[in-house]
């Protein structure tokens, strides 16, 4: 099928090199000039390594990437331990990959180098989509060209053209919370305990964490901080944010989480926006994957995790000859994705998830190249 996907981010780049390792002719419309170092962090669960390992992209992340040992939860003000989950090799022993921790860039360097430099289009601002009456696409740039694809992927994003193109404008809704984003070299945090680990300090309020891991293979440590913030609502991931605010605000909190911010000499700050679950993500011969269909807190660090899982499933489901139609396998994707993102996404929101332990199977255990593709009864 001649398959066209609207973005080339993390899921794009993972739905295109599934479909061409199937068969199919693809063709990625990207509307930055090129490729570039965006971002800080990615933290990549086992269920999504595990998705990466079967694109064949797993080696060249682990070259770079941290393996933390557990994920921990702590308390705020204590200190108190409430939960820790053994992770490296017992990971990979119990879902069949570790969690990798790394450099965003690292992860979009290791999908790019997997994909031919000519099937993405650069600088393709999607202005419009069009059906045909044919059930194809056109896609209408900012550049004044067009082009027509077979089937269509919208990869788009949180502001998504190709969603609203299929179902109508609507707008994502800030949460209130903002976030702080920074990288310290680990030796600056002597005297902070587990720094080989995931680690997540529980605030007072949901909306108020901090979360630390290794990246650069225990080199580095990133820092996320969250909280209520209703006066800042810009989304760029690089726009600076002030240390001294940062401190200022956890200022109650236990010493040596006070001791990772002390760290930082700068910060990014963003806001974060959410929208709610779709009912639908595919008509006809077109459909959405990634934060297109279920933008995501990042509070149970699965956003890029069900991008991934997405693009595995859907070129699955585009290649299963069980189904009459490319129209029908859509469908088909769509019955077997959005149940579970949809849980993600809500849980996320809700923020408890293994404050206090419990069982984190269900989200790491998903094998998105194993799993059958008939779709569960409802209910």
């Amino acid at each position: 099928m001649n398959i066209g996907i609207a973005g080339a981010g993390i899921g794009g780049l993972a739905a295109a090199i599934a479909l061409r390792n199937m068969g199919h002719e693809v063709v990625l419309f990207e509307q930055a000039p090129r490729f570039s170092r965006v971002g800080a962090d990615i933290n990549l669960t086992p269920n999504a390594v595990r998705a990466l390992d079967g694109l064949g992209v797993g080696d060249a992340l682990r070259e770079t990437a941290a393996r933390p040992t557990h994920r921990i939860s702590r308390t705020w003000d204590t200190g108190e331990e409430t939960s820790r989950l053994e992770m490296a090799d017992a990971a990979q022993a119990r879902y069949g990959a570790p969690q990798l921790t790394l450099h965003r860039a690292d992860l979009m360097g290791a999908l790019e180098a997997a994909v031919p430099a000519g099937i993405v289009r650069f600088g393709k601002r999607i202005a419009g989509v069009e059906r045909t009456p044919d059930g194809s696409s056109t896609l209408k740039f900012a550049d004044g060209t067009s082009e027509t694809v077979y089937l269509l992927v919208g990869a788009d994003g949180i502001h998504s053209v190709v969603r609203e193109a299929m179902f109508g404008p609507e707008s994502p809704r800030f949460t209130g919370v903002v976030a702080y984003r920074a990288v310290v070299p680990a030796s600056r945090l002597q005297g902070v305990s587990n720094l080989g680990a995931f680690t997540k300090w529980w605030g007072p309020d949901p909306a108020i964490q901090i979360v630390t891991f290794p990246l650069n293979r225990g080199r580095d440590i990133f820092i996320f901080a969250t909280e209520p913030q209703h006066s800042w609502r810009h989304e760029s991931w690089t726009m600076p944010g002030d240390v001294k605010e940062l401190r200022a605000s956890y200022a109650n909190f236990h010493p040596e989480a006070r001791a990772l911010l002390d760290a930082c000499d700068e910060v990014l700050k963003s806001a974060l926006y959410v929208r709610d679950p779709l009912p639908v993500w595919s008509v006809g011969r077109q459909t959405l994957l990634g934060d297109a269909c279920h933008p995501m807190t990042p509070f149970m660090a699965q956003g890029a995790g069900m991008a991934i899982e997405d693009a595995i499933v859907l070129a699955r489901c585009l290649n299963d000859d069980s189904l009459p139609d490319p129209a029908a396998r859509l469908v088909r994707y769509q019955q077997l994705r959005l149940p579970r993102t949809s849980r993600v996404q809500i849980g996320s929101r809700g923020n408890e998830w293994l404050k206090e332990g419990g069982n984190a199977d269900w989200v790491y255990g998903y094998d998105a190249w194993a799993i059958p593709l008939t779709p569960e009864p409802a209910g």
